[in-house]
């Protein structure tokens, strides 16, 4: 091979080195210039939206969760009793004002040591009770939080319910935080044991999904407002069969306000166990007119109010068709004027519009004929 053709394999090959070191800085040296001088190229922010609702029932729906889910908590509770030993459970609650107060059920923070209260922001902060009203079931805690960051929820007025009207539920079922059921209210005017041997009246009974968690969560209306506490469900399996009862509102507010003040609650206290709802065979021994409908007052505790008002208990008893019916008692059909048909409107006219001392006048049916008897109202004992 002549020196010519050398000197061109050499001039050729050293231009290809040269291409290549060439190549190998500027690729570092871009390198090294992404990594200390990033330029960050401007994209749009991509934010999930969710679609919008179709349905008229599905924009208030969605509103009222936009609005009211900032508002409820859900709870956390530890603690200990004699029945369970050491125990954590939890439930519902929701904020009523600035001040940093939350109604819940009083069952939810029974025998606490500790309770969490976790708000749909990520915030968690130790809840203190202010007052435990076990007779009807409702309790109020308080946070310590900048009133800017509470948004409580309004109470509407429970009284003006009817059955067929459209509810909603937020709550924690299951430990499932911040869930919304809907439905309606299939009944009104239920009555349910409180945690006491006092019942509740007036209770909401709806069909809105309600599981172990919601208690003490709200029951709401189409207008956001907070118409009743759901607390008890009808269920053997402990979990939602389409019977759930909510709190009244306007006993509920009443509670807490009381709680608020004084850490207690008065009740007016009659002094008279109710007896069965009149039916066919009770009427026909009480030789009652078929539309007559009240409280049948089975008995009547001794130096009770309603015992030195003059009113009687059931008496002379015979045996109907094998059930021992009485032919004599005394039958509340009306209190201050207003007409009671069952023990659960007479419990929450006096829970809501009566105070520990004050009269009141019954209207009863005795012997064929309606008196009126002036009674004066006691404290309620605690049991």
């Amino acid at each position: 091979m002549s020196s010519g053709n050398w000197s061109k394999r050499l001039v050729i090959g050293g231009a290809a080195l040269l291409l290549v070191a060439l190549g190998f800085v500027l690729g570092t040296a871009v390198i090294r210039t992404t990594a200390s001088s990033v330029t960050l190229i401007e994209r749009p922010v991509v934010v999930f939206q969710q679609p919008d609702p179709i349905t008229e029932n599905e924009r208030y729906f969605a509103d009222i969760y936009a609005r009211v889910s900032p508002s409820v908590v859900s709870i956390s509770v530890s603690g200990t009793s004699e029945v369970q030993g050491a125990f954590q459970s939890g439930g519902t609650g929701f904020v009523i004002d600035n001040q940093g107060y939350i109604v819940t059920n009083a069952h939810v923070i029974e025998d606490a040591d500790l309770i969490e209260v976790n708000f749909i922001d990520g915030t968690i902060v130790e809840g203190e009770v202010v007052g435990a009203d076990f007779d009807s079931d409702v309790a109020v805690l308080r946070v310590n939080m900048p009133s800017d960051r509470l948004q409580p929820i309004p109470f509407g007025n429970s009284d003006e319910l009817f059955i067929g009207e459209t509810t909603l539920a937020i709550g924690s079922p299951f430990g499932q935080r911040w869930t919304l059921t809907t439905g309606i209210i299939s009944a009104l005017d239920r009555t349910i044991s409180g945690l006491t041997n006092y019942s509740v009246g007036s209770v909401i009974q709806t069909d809105a999904a309600i599981n172990p968690g919601n208690s003490g969560g709200p029951l709401l209306n189409l207008q956001g407002q907070v118409i009743g506490v759901n607390s008890q469900i009808r269920s053997e399996t402990r979990s939602n069969s389409g019977i759930g009862f909510a709190i009244p509102s306007n006993l509920v507010n009443r509670v807490a306000q009381e709680l608020i003040a004084t850490g207690r609650v008065e009740y007016s206290y009659l002094g008279i166990e109710a007896g069965p709802g009149l039916n066919l065979t009770l009427m026909e021994a009480l030789n009652l007119p078929n539309n007559l409908s009240g409280v049948v007052i089975a008995r009547v505790r001794e130096g009770g109010p309603a015992d030195l008002g003059g009113l009687r208990g059931a008496s002379r008893v015979r045996n109907v068709n094998g059930f021992d019916v009485p032919t004599q008692a005394d039958i509340i059909t009306a209190i201050d004027g207003v007409p009671v048909q069952d023990m659960s409107a007479l419990v929450t006219y006096l829970a809501g519009n009566t105070r520990p001392g004050q009269t009141v006048t019954l209207t009863v049916w005795r012997d064929g004929e309606e008196i009126a008897l002036t009674v004066t109202l006691t404290e309620r004992p605690s049991r």
